[in-house]
């Protein structure tokens, strides 16, 4: 049973930073992506940023480029989402997601999601 626990969320003012943590227990962490993902109050859930199973390769989602980085630390079972510059439009529910792939970047690509944390940013 795989299961994820997100943490670091909180209230923020808008161009500050905050860093989400994602711990994974039950699986073959460092075989598999990873990725964050948010949902706005009445939008879809989206990708933000996925990393392959080593590290190696990430994308972005074109409106945290240059500002979000993501990384895991395979030896701990976590990733994380370094976030600078935070805007109000930023506020969203954050989630982190394993996938069934060493590399994945649509939704569709990920099977085991968390529970998500809330990131509100104030203008």
């Amino acid at each position: 049973q795989v299961q994820l626990v997100e943490s670091g969320g909180g209230l923020v003012q808008a161009g500050g930073s905050l860093r989400l943590s994602c711990t994974a227990s039950g699986s073959s962490f460092s075989s598999y992506a990873m990725g964050w993902f948010r949902q706005a109050p009445g939008k879809e859930r989206k990708v933000i940023a996925t990393i392959n199973s080593s590290g190696s390769l990430t994308y972005y989602e074109d409106t945290v480029k240059g500002r979000f980085t993501i990384s895991r630390d395979n030896a701990k079972n976590t990733m994380y989402l370094q976030m600078h510059n935070l805007k109000p439009e930023d506020t969203a529910d954050y989630s982190c997601a394993q996938s069934w792939r060493h590399y994945g970047v649509t939704v569709d690509d990920f099977e085991y999601w968390g529970q998500g944390t809330n990131v509100t940013v104030s203008s």
